[in-house]
């Protein structure tokens, strides 16, 4: 029986669960907003108040505490030097979810969860799109010696 219990598996195993709110806290960290499901927002809001309120400390055992739950260093160090900081005076309470109504595909509820003091007209750091124009120059490449390989090869 289920009774009192209170935590959202998400339909995964403790291993890909883990790894799902490594993930996200990862994206929440490094872009400050991100837009997923509303009940993965909440559960991800308790994980990242938790470490921004561990790196606070700004310590050796914080920073060691913080590798040991999710293991990438770039993530500790902003939240230690960057975050923390920004939110020294505040008790808690960092982060914001924003409802914003039911994906199209499967009617999933969506939301932004974002930091408080995220500025969209002046993001932190954006995702940028990849530049394709080398891939398509060695497609086009490919392409003109599989045709002269063509012509040589009907004479």
């Amino acid at each position: 029986m289920r009774h009192r219990v209170v935590k959202n598996n998400f339909g995964r195993r403790p291993g890909p669960r883990k790894a799902l709110i490594r993930a996200l806290v990862d994206s929440l960290v490094k872009y400050e907003r991100i837009k997923t499901t509303l009940p993965k927002a909440k559960v991800l809001r308790s994980y990242v108040e938790r470490a921004v309120t561990v790196g606070k400390k700004n310590d050796v055992h914080a920073v060691r505490s913080l590798l040991q739950k999710y293991p990438n260093k770039d993530t500790v160090k902003k939240i230690t030097s960057n975050l923390s900081p920004r939110f020294e005076g505040r008790p808690g309470g960092y982060t914001r979810i924003i409802k914003l109504g039911p994906r199209p595909g499967d009617s999933a509820p969506m939301a932004y969860i974002e930091f408080v003091d995220f500025n969209p007209e002046n993001p932190i750091e954006t995702h940028k799109p990849q530049d394709f124009s080398r891939a398509l120059k060695l497609r086009k490449s490919k392409r003109e010696t599989q045709e002269k390989s063509r012509i040589i090869n009907r004479k």
